[in-house]
This record gives structure tokens, C-alpha cells and sequence, in this order.
């Protein structure tokens, strides 16, 4: 099941203290920017975490530098949290997930973290990575 975000919290402008409101994630007005999962797509997310058997997170939810756009990433990091002890193995990739994943305290509730993002992603997909192959030569 592929699933996208439906709402999304916007701000009128990029900084955390910007005027915020909620809107649907395909009808952004003017002069707003997505910003971070919304309430909705964040129970979503979690949803299709729950249950899962392996997780892969490679990338955040949102400006999670901003503590007022960091809500959806936490949503994201608790379910994979909760989704580990209930057994699955999570892979947290990428130098923001990673970033992520310190900033909630959660480091230590995943089974395993790659500050790979894009090579993690390139090496599933089973393509030569530069260092590895100079490494087998």
C-alpha cells in the first residue's frame, strides 16, 4: 500500500514562529508552504507503521529543525518506535532521519541507523556502490 499525505500543517513563512494552519495537502494557498504532516496523515502514517514486520524511514516528515513543524516527524519516530518493540526491524537512513530520530530521544528504539540516505537507498536497490566496489577490486 503506497500512502500519501492528505493535510499538511503550512506556514506563511520558513521559520518556526510564522502564522500555521492546516490545509489539504493538494490545495496549498498562495503564499503558504507545507510545512509538516498534518494531523490526519499523521494518524495515517502511523497506521501503516503499526503492524508492520520491517520499516524503512529515510527522510522526515517535515522542517523538524522548527519544534512547532517537528510533530509529524515525531508521530513517525514514535509509531517506528512502538512498531520495534512489538518486533519489527527498523531501519532508520539518511543524515535527517537520523537527526530526527536523536532529536525525540528514540536513537536507542530502532534496530538499526544508517547515516547512508541516498546510498542506503541505491545499495536496496541492489546498484554498485563506488566505495564498496573499490573496496572488492
Amino acid at each position: 500500500n503506497l500512502v500519501l499525505g492528505t493535510d499538511s500543517i503550512c506556514g506563511d513563512d520558513f521559520k518556526n514562529d510564522c502564522n500555521t494552519q492546516v490545509c489539504p495537502s493538494n490545495d496549498i494557498p498562495d503564499g503558504w508552504e507545507g510545512m509538516d504532516a498534518g494531523p490526519e496523515t499523521r494518524k495515517a502514517f502511523a497506521a501503516a507503521i503499526k503492524g508492520a514486520k520491517t520499516i524503512l524511514w529515510n527522510g522526515p516528515a517535515g522542517v523538524f529543525e522548527f519544534d512547532n513543524f517537528a510533530g509529524g516527524s515525531k508521530a513517525i519516530a514514535e509509531a517506528i518506535a512502538e512498531a520495534t518493540k512489538e518486533g519489527a526491524f527498523s531501519l532508520i537512513g539518511g543524515g535527517d532521519s537520523v537527526a530526527c530520530i536523536n532529536k525525540f530521544g528514540l536513537a536507542d528504539q530502532v534496530s538499526y541507523i544508517s547515516t547512508g540516505g541516498g546510498a542506503l537507498l541505491e545499495a536496496i536497490e541492489g546498484k554498485v556502490l563506488p566505495g564498496v566496489a573499490a573496496i572488492e577490486a
